[in-house]
């Protein structure tokens, strides 16, 4: 079933960027960014041809998890949020999480897009969502991405030894990153307390 993200004000926006849910047509968007050299070397599968890649991405569950960042009023990148149930005991309530990703055209990259568009899908995961913690993985060859996570104030939780089997690299080592909500709202705090009051 389709995940339901109507309690956040889309779109969203940033200082440069525009984000909002993907919708069917921007399929194709998303398939010319990661088809592009290098951007599928840490997705978890393939590109492939642009028919069955577009079928995929329009997969109503699909869809459901993919926001796009724009830039200009074009598609330059595109999120994943996976809000699901965190692990609990039967009897008690299940607090809410989710899993995060990012894919960022390299024709954009080096501005800081990436980590303010991640900024943002942190504010609204606490924030809109309410969510209580949120997760990413990636491979440890993957420094811009885990990079991205630790500026960002996320804790590596997890270093796998050779977990991941990748489709050139073979066996390789992956990392997991978290952060909790109030981890993230006094990090917000601290900031705003260093840039001091406005006026």
């Amino acid at each position: 079933m389709p995940q339901d993200l109507s309690a956040v004000p889309w779109p969203v926006r940033t200082a440069r960027l525009a984000l909002r849910p993907a919708t069917p047509d921007d399929a194709d968007a998303i398939w010319e960014v990661r088809r592009r050299p290098g951007v599928d070397e840490w997705l978890s599968h393939d590109v492939g041809e642009r028919d069955a890649y577009v079928a995929r991405v329009r997969d109503p569950e699909r869809l459901s998890l993919t926001l796009v960042i724009e830039l200009d009023g074009r598609v330059v990148g595109d999120l994943m949020l996976q809000v699901e149930d965190s692990w609990s005991q039967r009897d008690v309530e299940r607090p809410r999480q989710a899993t995060l990703g990012w894919v960022l055209d390299p024709e954009h990259g080096g501005r800081g897009y990436a980590t303010e568009a991640v900024a943002e899908l942190l504010r609204i995961s606490f924030e809109d969502l309410g969510l209580r913690r949120v997760r990413a993985v990636c491979f440890a060859d993957n420094e811009p991405s885990w990079r991205l996570m630790e500026r960002l104030g996320m804790r590596r939780e997890e270093h796998s030894v050779r977990d991941a089997l990748h489709r050139t690299r073979g066996w390789v080592d992956g990392l997991t990153y978290a952060l909790l909500a109030d981890e993230w709202r006094a990090r917000q705090r601290s900031s705003e307390e260093v840039a001091g009051p406005i006026g």
